[in-house]
């Protein structure tokens, strides 16, 4: 979600004046402000490599011509900027990807429709006024994700964009190698494919070159330690995408944010992978995906390889995975909680055959604000290898991953994600499950004596509170300025009484004192496994609250004869009232009642 204010406005006068150029069909608008936003990106990361170069007194050799720099044509009149980008930089611009790429065979008929130089000029600057090249990943994405919104359609059949943040905690579980195919059968804009490119040249790049970055995988991603034959790979045949958007403008986009990030031949094409006219099979060694769900396909054209009992897409589309991997490929894939439980014949089908015919190594249940502004639904992460055999199941009951669950989605300390990818990548290694068990003994160690403390304060307050009620009432109602006397003592001030806004502050600065060590023991709790036989008994049922053990919070309950002795006090209290309401009858003036 695009939360900067600034750039929100930014974004709704560029729309307005691309509007009011006479670019009224929506998609016209948001294809002109891709082309654009692509040739300043494209500048920006020229000049960020002529910068690096000059650092390191290296010769640059550039990737973009002079002649098609933004300068160079942005610099002249309002006039000339238009015919020279029309005429020149637009048709070298429909080819830049290389023949065979899907940039190019999807730019073949793209058009350039700003007609008028000084709308040109005009937008040229707001992308200016907007520093694109200082955003991060993200804030790149929820441009296009805002401007797509004013066609009223982010979030319909379950299309919205994965966070950042979740794709890259899915990519480092995967771990892709070189050399290893790796597809998004439901690709949107990649962010996944070009998460999992920066991931490997993150990887493959020497530590003393790869300095840490707020913003994705390190930079500078110059993949030293790649060979020649692994940087070709990577280049024309390691990513593939496709996605059924007849417009183009997602596989426009998509293949542009491709070679944005270095894939300079992008392979994105146009197919509803679903269908009978897409046979790939055991094509690839990793799959990483978020598939549409929440909508139904049409069942006559569905794939006969797919069960054709149901019309749910997120089942269906697990299925086409399970055919597209190769034997002993892996797969990270978000699906709705749904997936994990649902009863249905189809639901359990799809869950047996995870765990009886492959292996289901992981199971992560993130939070149902993951997707918000779009959605709130609450999604899991699905980790399986294709053909392996699932013996237990790893399991991660997520409850934060660093932003706010509200529609406004901002950043907070609590994340799970990096406990998430430390248990994941020693989820077999006994010293670290010993290391949290010890931990969690210190804890609990810790906790046993506040917790006491704690059960005592609430049955003081617990008391306090009774007695109050009870005899703390002053001839006029109100209560005596908080102090409370004992049980058969007349209403007054007692000097050195305890007062029950005391206890509950006490109470409540000890409930501080608890929470971040509760919040650690919870965290603690949140990575466990479970048996393949267990869920088999459970009908393959995957939800992790239904397999889950947590410690319950000792809550203070008073004892039986505490309770017994109140209620007779009580009865005492009424029958008290009672004369004294009998008494006030029988002094009555007598009245003539006719």
């Amino acid at each position: 979600m695009l939360t900067d204010p600034k750039l929100r406005s930014q974004v709704d006068q560029l729309w307005d004046k691309l509007w009011t150029g006479g670019l009224t069909n929506p998609m016209d608008a948001i294809e002109q402000f891709s082309y654009l936003l692509f040739l300043k990106q494209l500048d920006d990361a020229e000049q960020q490599a002529e910068r690096r170069a000059r650092r390191r007194d290296e010769a640059h050799t550039p990737t973009i011509p002079p002649e098609m720099r933004w300068a160079k044509w942005r610099n002249g009149t309002a006039a000339e900027a238009l015919a020279y980008l029309r005429d020149k930089v637009f048709p070298w611009l429909k080819a830049l990807g290389g023949n065979g790429s899907s940039f190019e065979r999807y730019m073949q008929n793209a058009e350039f429709k700003i007609n008028k130089p000084a709308l040109l000029l005009e937008a040229c600057g707001l992308i200016e006024q907007m520093h694109i090249a200082e955003q991060n990943q993200d804030v790149q994405g929820d441009l296009y994700e805002y401007l797509l919104s004013y066609l009223s359609t982010a979030g319909r059949n379950g299309q919205f964009r994965t966070p950042r943040h979740i794709i890259r905690m899915m990519v480092q579980m995967l771990d892709p190698k070189p050399g290893e195919r790796i597809g998004d059968l439901a690709a949107g804009t990649c962010g996944f494919l070009v998460n999992a490119y920066q991931y490997i040249l993150a990887q493959h790049t020497a530590p003393e070159i790869l300095q840490p970055h707020p913003d994705g995988w390190g930079a500078p991603l110059v993949g030293d330690r790649l060979t020649d034959e692994q940087r070709a790979f990577l280049q024309t045949d390691a990513f593939r995408g496709y996605d059924n958007d007849s417009g183009m403008t997602m596989l426009r986009i998509g293949s542009m944010n491709m070679i944005l990030h270095g894939i300079r031949q992008p392979r994105f094409f146009y197919q509803d992978t679903l269908s009978k006219h897409f046979d790939e099979a055991a094509e690839y060694d990793v799959i990483l995906m978020n598939p549409p769900f929440k909508g139904a396909v049409d069942k006559g054209d569905v794939h006969p390889d797919l069960p054709g009992d149901t019309r749910k897409s997120e089942l269906l589309f697990v299925h086409l995975i399970l055919r597209a991997l190769e034997s002993g490929g892996r797969c990270a894939v978000i699906v709705p909680d749904g997936v994990l439980f649902g009863s249905s014949g189809a639901h359990v089908t799809l869950r047996r055959r995870l765990v009886e015919e492959h292996r289901l190594d992981g199971v992560i249940s993130m939070p149902g604000g993951v997707f918000k502004p779009y959605a709130g639904v609450s999604t899991a992460v699905l980790l399986f290898t294709k053909g392996a055999r699932t013996e237990q199941i790893w399991y991660y009951d997520m409850a934060h991953d660093g932003f706010s669950l509200d529609d406004k989605r901002q950043p907070t300390a609590e994340n799970d994600i990096p406990d998430v990818l430390a248990c994941w990548r020693h989820r077999r290694d006994p010293a670290f499950a010993e290391a949290r068990a010890a931990r969690r003994a210190e804890l609990e160690a810790a906790l046993a004596p506040l917790q006491q403390e704690r059960l005592r304060l609430a049955a003081e307050l617990d008391r306090l509170t009774f007695e109050r009620v009870v005899n703390g009432r002053m001839a006029n109602g109100e209560w005596a300025n908080g102090e409370l006397r004992m049980v058969n003592e007349e209403p007054q001030n007692v000097a050195g009484a305890v007062s029950l806004e005391k206890v509950q502050e006490t109470l409540e600065a000890l409930a501080a004192e608890m929470a971040p060590l509760r919040a650690e023991l919870a965290r603690l709790d949140r990575q466990f496994w479970v048996p393949k036989a267990q869920v088999q008994a459970n009908k393959y049922d995957l939800s992790a609250s239904r397999y889950r053990q947590t410690a319950p919070e000792p809550v203070y309950h008073a004892a039986p004869e505490v309770t017994l002795e109140r209620l007779a006090r009580l009865e005492q209290v009424m029958g008290e009232e009672i004369a004294a309401l009998r008494a006030m009858v029988d002094e009555r003036p007598e009245t003539d009642d006719r």
